[in-house]
C-alpha cells in the first residue's frame, strides 16, 4: 500500500513538505518499503489518509536514501517504523509510553488508533493557534490508543 502515499527520498523534498504544510498535521513515516512492520503501518496510513485528508497529510520517508540521513540522525531513527508529527513546521512531541518523546515508534494497531492521534494533534493546535509552546500528548495505553490525555 506504500505506493498510494507520497514517498520522499531527498532532504529538499522533506524540507519543502514540512515548510509548505500549513494548518494541517504532517505525518512522516520513516522506514523501509520492504520491512514487514513498515508495510503493516503503510497499510494503516494508506487506508486512513482519505479519512484524515482534511486535517492531515501523510508521507513516507525512505531511510535508506543517502540524502535523508540528516533527518534520520536528527530524529534518532534507530527503530523502524518511526512516525514523526509536525504542525505548521513545528515538530510535535508526544508521550507514547516510551522514553523517546520525539516520535511514535512501531506500527499503530488499528486504523482508528492512528486517526485518533492525528485528530488530537490537530485539535490541540486549533484550540490555541497562538500558543508557540509545543504541547505534548500523553498516550495512556500505547497498545491501544483508546484514551488520550493532553498534558
Amino acid at each position: 500500500m506504500s505506493y498510494l502515499l507520497t514517498t520522499l527520498t531527498k532532504k529538499k523534498e522533506i524540507d519543502t513538505i514540512i515548510r509548505d504544510t500549513i494548518d494541517k498535521v504532517l505525518v512522516l513515516r520513516f522506514g523501509r518499503a520492504m520491512d514487514a512492520l513498515c508495510l503493516q503501518l503503510d497499510d494503516i496510513l494508506a487506508k486512513s489518509s482519505r479519512d484524515v485528508s482534511k486535517f492531515a497529510d501523510v508521507a513516507l520517508v525512505d531511510i535508506d536514501s543517502e540524502d535523508v540521513q540528516v533527518y534520520v540522525k536528527y530524529f534518532d531513527i534507530t527503530l523502524i517504523p518511526s512516525t514523526v508529527f509536525f504542525f505548521n513546521a513545528h515538530h510535535m512531541k508526544m508521550d507514547s509510553g516510551t522514553a523517546d518523546h520525539t516520535k511514535w515508534v512501531g506500527a499503530f494497531h488499528r486504523k482508528q488508533d492512528f486517526i485518533d492521534v492525528v485528530e488530537v494533534c490537530y485539535l490541540l493546535f486549533l484550540s490555541n493557534p497562538l500558543n508557540w509552546i509545543m504541547p505534548s500528548i500523553q498516550i495512556v495505553d500505547p497498545g491501544s490508543v483508546d484514551i488520550i490525555m493532553v498534558a
